[in-house]
């Protein structure tokens, strides 16, 4: 019963709930990165490098068999460099976030404090003092 008590503890912190929202929100933000890479991004490379779709390009290394029914063995290289694609795109993604994120912050620490208000007893004798300088 210790370690029901303890994992429910441990459930229970902000940490493993936020970091559940990041999971979710990242599957997501994948997906959306892949759709940028594989329908936005490649096709204009593609066009670029004489027309070379990047998901058929593979290294035979032995062709299929068909009275043996073995597959070919291929090298993916183009699924490859689609995946880096979208490493350096998720990547600079997170970049511009963190940095976004940290600009706010640099704000908020370079704003100065409003200064506190003068408390009862210093109004008080600001009073007293601006009366007497009247009257002198």
């Amino acid at each position: 019963m210790a370690i029901i008590k303890e994992f429910r503890e441990f459930a229970s912190r902000g940490n493993v709930v936020d970091l559940a929202v990041g999971v979710i929100i990242g599957a997501a933000f994948g997906k959306i990165v892949t759709s940028l890479v594989n329908d936005i991004v490649m096709p204009p490379v593609g066009l670029l490098t004489g027309g070379v779709d990047f998901k058929d390009l593979k290294i035979h290394l032995k062709a299929a068999n068909e009275v043996t029914k073995t597959p070919a063995v291929d090298i993916n290289v183009g699924n490859f460099i689609n995946t880096v694609i979208e490493f350096l795109i998720i990547a600079f993604c997170i970049f511009i976030i963190v940095k976004g994120i940290n600009a706010l912050k640099k704000k908020e620490a370079e704003a100065p404090a409003a200064p506190p208000a003068p408390s009862k007893e210093e109004v008080l004798l600001t009073e007293i003092r601006d009366l007497l300088a009247k009257k002198a």
